[in-house]
């Protein structure tokens, strides 16, 4: 049943692998870029890790509101006895009240953790009000003998969610209390906490200050950033509760009124309903098991940007919303190559038209001097466009779009913006983007940027510049250009779309003449270095000649090139980014920022990439979709890993396949989704 899934249960007395609980991670987001997220054990390792962290406008961005939960039962003969991961002492791997964990999994795609404390059996989910930035904590007694009093201690740094835990406290705080309602200020410029108990009986607040220090979140250690802050408490609240009986912590940055118009149980209801009806809108191969857990997941990437008011404006003054894609979590915003990348995935498949629509439309706003942005900062309104690649996929989504919609209307509206792209491109536009006139290649580079979806930067040093002219930017500059080409014709007749047939079929001749390297059966990876050299390196890129709606690649070259990237960079979750046997080849991705960066795109796998590669392949193989199915079986279990019940942005280069990055990956999702629908059937 898609509504229970990714259930991990243990025996009684049998205490869960710590290993395991620390490494397996839940997420909950809230369609405004706003989540919560953990450990199964409740510890946090990751500076991202908070019951709260709340979406604002900008500067602010997003905020960490609630960081931690301390969580206790007092017993019927006053024991009180802590269960769901207390606290871990300095150089001790003890997670005080992990073994009381019974079962954790996924209810709709939410978290539910059921514990059993000395016979009796609680059970906790954590959930949003969809688009408030309002998180529940809802406690439910399942059974046992007698009243069991609940004891819960937040704890608090309010700060950037991107910033590191060294940072100070923010203090000092201040709480506030009238009639039930709690509210907790720091100094500006962060929004205030407030909080509330509903259910259970006898509730109330022990105001009890206190401040806990030489917190280590272990991952941020891992990954060689500060990782021992501080945390602080205002206090505890406590309730009474009995068999049957449930409790709910609220938590939230929105006004009272808010706060009090949505109840716990209706919240919770309410958006079980809305996930029941992402499931039933799909398209009807993803409404049942594996990739019903991924339309679930989908949802967690496509948002309102709420740090943008521009952007809101803007759309609601055409009749239109504002929507973006958040490209990973944690702490990737949303990016205009991973947005277009994962449209189809994320709202076609998943029959979401309208947003894929507003989508298109919000990111058409930004363009300039003929490009899409590349990101869009943390705290900022305005992109950033030092990309050469996110441009012409802004094409291939609006392509995959109209094949769903038909939405001729939004065509016609974007073709003067289509066309001005084209012009830029082949004039010449910013960071060296700009069509060769000597042969219709698109070139691209400056010094200092790296313009790529390669585009790992350490300091000034950029591992993989890819300087020139690039296999899969000419392949993503081919197809945009038959796309407009027949979106021209179609409108305004053959006469008018003659200069993009012209510059496609340019392209193509010299693509075909310039790119294939004889000697390896595959595709150079760039030529015309500023070097004067072409890159010879077996890389994944070059899957993009085949895969796209207008393949710039002889068909007569399919098999070889496919044949090469599934020899070489095919594993089970993704293909790798660099042949194992290459000089810079990295077998793992790990240590420091400098040696994650210069593993990053040199053999690290990419599980999105693993979407090109099955549209390759049933190009080359057509009669072969069962083996283009079994392509992404090596998902299916990677789904109770790292991030439970979503795909993870990277993995290492070799067996195991360790998950690495960011936990939940936009473009992952979307097109493990995509390539299931392709293949159903």
């Amino acid at each position: 049943m898609w509504d229970e899934v990714r259930t991990k249960a243990w025996k009684p007395g049998e205490r869960p692998e710590l290993a395991g609980l620390l490494e397996r991670e839940w997420l909950v987001t809230n369609g405004l870029g706003g989540y919560a997220s953990g450990t199964i054990c409740g510890a946090a390792t990751r500076r991202y890790h908070g019951l709260l962290i709340a979406a604002h406008p900008a500067p602010l961005g997003r905020v960490m509101m609630v960081n931690h939960l301390w969580e206790y039962l007092r017993l019927p003969d006053y024991r009180t006895v802590p269960f769901g991961g207390e606290e871990k002492e300095k150089g001790d791997l003890r997670i005080h009240g992990a073994e009381h964990l019974e079962e954790f999994h996924l209810e709709a795609g939410l978290p539910v953790w059921r514990y059993q404390v000395e016979g009796f059996r609680l059970e906790k989910r954590i959930y949003f009000a969809y688009r408030h930035n309002t998180s529940y904590v809802q406690y439910r007694l399942l059974s046992g003998a007698g009243k069991v009093r609940l004891k819960l201690r937040p704890s608090v740094h309010f700060r950037g969610h991107d910033d590191p835990v060294t940072e100070e406290l923010g203090g000092p705080y201040t709480l506030t209390a009238e009639d039930g309602r709690y509210e907790m200020r720091a100094a500006p410029p962060w929004p205030a906490l407030r909080m509330t108990l509903h259910g259970g009986a006898n509730a109330g607040f022990t105001f009890q200050p206190s401040r806990s220090d030489d917190i280590i979140y272990r991952v941020e250690e891992s990954r060689g950033y500060q990782y021992e802050g501080a945390l602080w408490s205002p206090g505890q609240f406590r309730l009474d509760l009995e068999p049957g009986q449930e409790a709910t912590l609220v938590l939230s940055t929105e006004p009272w009124e808010s706060i009090t118009a949505i109840d716990p149980a209706t919240a919770l209801a309410d958006e079980i309903d809305r996930r029941k009806r992402l499931v039933e809108q799909a398209a009807p191969a993803a409404r049942s098991g594996f990739a019903a857990e991924l339309v679930l997941a989908a949802d967690q990437f496509v948002f309102t940007p709420a740090a943008r008011a521009a952007d809101r404006a803007r759309a609601r003054a055409h009749g239109d919303e504002a929507r973006s894609v958040i490209a990973g979590y944690h702490w990737f915003t949303d990016w205009g190559r991973d947005t277009m990348i994962s449209l189809e995935g994320l709202t076609l498949c998943t029959g979401r038209g309208a947003d894929a629509g507003y989508i298109l439309r919000t990111f058409a706003q930004h363009i300039k001097d003929g490009l899409i942005p590349n990101l869009f900062p943390e705290k900022g309104q305005e992109g950033l466009y030092h990309t050469a690649d996110a441009t012409p996929w802004y094409f291939h989504a609006l392509k995959r779009y109209l094949d769903y919609t038909d939405d001729r209307a939004t065509l016609r509206a974007l073709l003067p913006k289509l066309r001005d792209i084209f012009d830029h491109h082949v004039n010449g536009t910013r960071f060296g983007i700009g069509v060769d006139p000597a042969d219709g290649l698109l070139k691209q580079g400056q010094e200092g940027y790296q313009l790529t979806w390669m585009d790992a930067k350490m300091g000034d040093f950029i591992p993989t510049p890819r300087r020139g002219k690039a296999v899969e930017i000419n392949a993503l500059w081919y197809n945009a250009v038959r796309l407009l080409q027949g979106w021209v014709a179609e409108e305004e007749g053959d006469a008018a779309a003659g200069p993009y047939r012209e510059a496609a079929d340019r392209c193509r001749e010299a693509f075909n003449r310039r790119f294939w390297y004889a000697p390896g059966g595959h595709l150079y990876d760039v030529v015309d270095t500023p070097e004067g050299k072409d890159d010879p390196a077996c890389r994944p890129n070059q899957v993009f000649a085949v895969s796209l709606d207008h393949p710039v690649l002889d068909e007569g070259r399919w098999r070889s090139v496919v044949g090469v990237v599934k020899e070489k960079l095919l594993t089970p979750v993704g293909l790798r980014s660099l042949a194992p046997g290459s000089p810079e080849y990295k077998a793992k991705y790990f240590g420091d920022l400098r040696s994650r960066d210069a593993a990053y795109h040199q053999g690290t796998v990419w599980g999105w990439l693993i979407g090109p590669f099955v549209d390759a392949w049933v190009k080359t193989y057509p009669e072969d979709r069962a083996g283009a199915s079994a392509l992404l079986d090596g998902f299916r279990g990677h789904m109770s890993e790292a991030c439970v019940g979503s795909i993870s942005e990277i993995f290492d280069a070799e067996t195991p396949y360790t998950p690495r990055g960011c936990i939940a990956q936009a473009w992952s999702v979307a097109e493990v989704l995509r390539c299931l629908m392709r293949t159903a059937g």
